[in-house]
């Protein structure tokens, strides 16, 4: 089987492991459902290529829109990809990152995506989070993250400080394809969009299951639909700066 067959393979092998964990992707699903019905805010941050997920929910077509990501350009790889490694493992970042967010109140949800799970700043986002009254649901490399050395202070991994733990299935490394002595075909980002698509479409459907109507962005290039995202552009930029 040539190489591309066989990464399509290991994403449909890793979606139908992914499928086994309906308990964490509902406990996610309701989060933001309750997060949304009380006014609260999906919020979402990864740094390096975990910010490609950071902004999978935010202002899209289907998309909710109360979702504010915290995009912080010297944790993303066009600012420099070696000085957001290093950065990435640096402590009380995250604090000051969460502090400048004005939409943060008690009662919203945090989605924070990271394969290793390791470094300083996504544990302390988490922690940082939970100290503002957020839950918090992560969606990591559980594979990974057990062999891999935190470089937190006190040790931790983010899937030991979030309320929910989603595994992307992956394996150690990420890449999961050999071609002739080269590992490449990395998973997390295809699975991790998945997952989260599957979080936003179970939450929008428990809210309206509930009589309620949901705030969502339609496709700004078909008949119609320009005005009507502008209606919640106009009313969460206040406090949406990505907006």
């Amino acid at each position: 089987m040539k190489a591309n067959d066989r990464y399509i393979e290991e994403i449909k092998r890793l979606i139908e492991k992914v499928q086994l964990q309906k308990e964490e992707i509902e406990r996610a699903s309701q989060l933001v459902a309750d997060a949304l019905t009380t006014n609260g805010y999906v919020f979402t941050f990864g740094t390096g290529h975990s910010h490609i997920l950071a902004e999978e929910i935010f202002h899209r077509a289907g998309g909710l829109a109360r979702v504010c990501p915290i995009l912080e350009n010297n944790l993303m790889l066009h600012a420099g990809a070696a000085r957001s490694s290093i950065l990435e493992r640096m402590s009380g970042y995250a604090k000051l990152i969460l502090d400048d967010v004005d939409a943060v109140k008690e009662g919203g949800v945090m989605f924070l995506f990271s394969n290793s799970g390791c470094n300083t700043v996504a544990v302390e986002m988490a922690q940082e989070a939970k100290a503002h009254g957020l839950s918090t649901v992560c969606v990591t490399n559980i594979t990974h993250s057990k062999k891999a050395t935190s470089r937190h202070p006190q040790g931790k991994k983010l899937m030991e400080v979030c309320d929910v733990v989603i595994d992307n299935m992956g394996c150690y490394g990420d890449s999961a394809i050999d071609v002739n002595g080269y590992v490449t075909g990395p998973t997390s980002t295809v699975i991790g969009a998945m997952i989260m698509q599957e979080i936003v479409c179970r939450a929008i459907e428990i809210i309206s299951d509930s009589g309620k109507d949901v705030e969502i962005f339609t496709s700004a290039n078909t008949a119609g639909n320009g005005q009507a995202n502008e209606v919640y552009i106009e009313k969460y930029k206040p406090v949406i700066k990505a907006l």
